[in-house]
């Protein structure tokens, strides 16, 4: 069984969507689709362990919005372009069937900082519907890049 937020993608594509500009000391999200939970979370938690910016300037969606989760708030901005994507929990049997998953649902809304958590509760909670979380919304929570 694979758990996943959304489709699987191997650990190259999500490196290839995230651009490291060491000279600048910060991680730029251009465009992530999200994937299986484990190799974000092993990214993520290297970025929070560096000190490094986080960059969200475009689609970071699924499993890619732990980020929130294991990153500073302080040390995350969102350009014009970020758009952050919520939805519940789902694994993957061997016959390649998406199934609910509750119990990892609610871990990772409670794993999410305050506002973003009451955010996506007053529009429902997490479901299999995306919700969308972008522009002035968005920038109620990070600041705008500098």
């Amino acid at each position: 069984m694979r758990t996943a937020f959304a489709r699987p993608i191997g650990l190259a594509i999500i490196l290839c969507a995230l651009a490291v500009l060491p000279a600048q000391a910060e991680v730029r999200i251009l465009a992530s689709p999200g994937g299986q939970v484990g190799p974000f979370l092993d990214l993520f938690e290297r970025v929070r362990d560096s000190g490094e910016r986080v960059v969200i300037d475009g689609p970071c969606l699924s499993a890619c919005t732990l980020v929130l989760s294991m990153v500073p708030s302080n040390r995350i901005c969102v350009t014009r372009r970020a758009v952050l994507g919520f939805h519940a929990a789902r694994s993957i049997d061997r016959r390649g069937r998406l199934y609910a998953e509750p119990e990892a649902s609610e871990f990772v809304l409670e794993a999410y900082p305050a506002p973003v958590r009451g955010w996506i509760r007053r529009r429902g909670g997490l479901t299999s519907r995306l919700l969308l979380l972008r522009g002035r919304e968005l920038n109620a929570f990070y600041p705008a890049c500098r």
